[in-house]
């Protein structure tokens, strides 16, 4: 459901279940959002809550500003866990993922669901931290967002609403079935390009040159917006590691040193291309994604968590509600489907590859007790 800034208590008493995990992505202008919050644990106050920020809300087949998308979760035969780490910048995201993942693990893990703050956290290393401790567990989530403002993101956990906090919850049982996938659909166009000089998710050089500069070469007159406008030209980057390229987003620039901060590492001897924006591509993407997702669900899904990419919305525009009727299309009537626009989407391409940060795809979770 979707909540407004007036009557959302009246809204809130429509609730017919006893929730036992109650979602919320929340925008980051929404007056009032700590009242919501402690509001709900005084209701509720067995419910375990959880969410982020957003760069707009998903809730059904409508995608909102100025909102809380609020999904009422009860667990009837699966039991959970939250846990939370502090972080106190980026070099801290490996360890903090591994912390997580120590907190988490036993052997009937079956699924983690991981929201992070979005811009004080190296998605990249938060997910490498993860899989080093649990490798044959599935992971999905997002870093928050913040509209296109880049300025500060946060983490819901109870109702405590608040920055450098990573979230997760770990689902355990074999009574829970778990679908996901990632897709994109944007094109690489020009010369591949070798990655020179990085550090982690900072990009100096390309091909002995600075990275910013021939970066604004591309984007021409829309290089005075940046980053908001790196959003449209996200960079397709394959190492000597990856089978298949991944999708790599700008969170800022440094004019000093000409550098580029990504959303995720860019390791020196990579080969990174510049992408831009197919809108039907873009939407078929989508619907790729919730068919490779509802391939894992032979009586299909009780839940789906949509996550996509802030670039996305930039680029559809007014027919950003298309990918998300694309994804019902392929899901059907049967799930509740809830989420979110993200600063990075965090799940494995489908069934048999590994967890990655993604950037500038559509990932969907699919939730359902059996």
């Amino acid at each position: 459901m979707s909540l407004f800034k007036d009557g959302w208590q009246s809204v809130l008493s429509t609730i017919g279940i006893d929730p036992n995990i109650l979602l919320l992505f929340v925008s980051p202008s929404f007056e009032g959002k700590k009242k919501v919050v402690d509001f709900l644990q005084i209701k509720y106050p067995k419910a375990t809550i959880i969410g982020c920020s957003t760069a707009g809300e998903i809730s059904d087949i409508t995608v909102k500003d100025d909102t809380i998308s609020l999904t009422a979760i009860q667990l009837e035969k699966t039991t959970f866990k939250k846990v939370t780490c502090k972080v106190k910048d980026m070099l801290y995201s490996e360890e903090a993922g591994i912390e997580l993942a120590e907190q988490l693990y036993t052997d009937t893990l079956k699924h983690v669901l991981i929201f992070s703050d979005g811009l004080n956290v190296n998605g990249a290393d938060l997910v490498s931290g993860l899989k080093s401790k649990l490798p044959n567990v599935s992971i999905t989530g997002g870093l928050a967002g913040d509209g296109s403002d880049f300025e500060k993101t946060f983490v819901i956990n109870g109702n405590i609403i608040e920055d450098k906090t990573i979230v997760a919850l770990g689902l355990y049982g074999d009574n829970l079935k778990v679908g996901y996938s990632s897709k994109g659909g944007w094109d690489s166009f020009g010369i591949e390009r070798l990655v020179t000089k990085s550090n982690k998710n900072v990009l100096y050089e390309l091909d002995g040159e600075s990275a910013l500069k021939i970066y604004k070469s591309f984007l021409g007159e829309q290089a005075k917006n940046l980053p908001s406008s790196g959003l449209l030209f996200p960079l397709s980057m394959r190492d000597k590691g990856n089978a298949a390229p991944v999708v790599r987003t700008i969170l800022a620039i440094d004019e000093e040193d000409q550098s580029l901060t990504f959303a995720g590492n860019i390791p020196q001897d990579s080969y990174v291309r510049l992408m831009k924006a197919n809108i039907d591509r873009i939407i078929d993407g989508a619907e790729d994604s919730a068919k490779s997702a509802n391939k894992l669900m032979k009586n299909g899904s009780q839940v789906a968590i949509l996550i996509s990419c802030v670039g996305r919305r930039l680029v559809l525009k007014q027919m950003v509600e298309e990918e998300i009727e694309a994804v019902r299309g392929v899901l059907g009537d049967q799930p509740c489907i809830t989420g979110f626009y993200s600063y990075g989407e965090i799940a494995p391409f489908g069934q048999f590859s590994p967890c990655e940060l993604h950037n500038q795809t559509m990932t969907i979770t699919t939730l359902t007790e059996c």
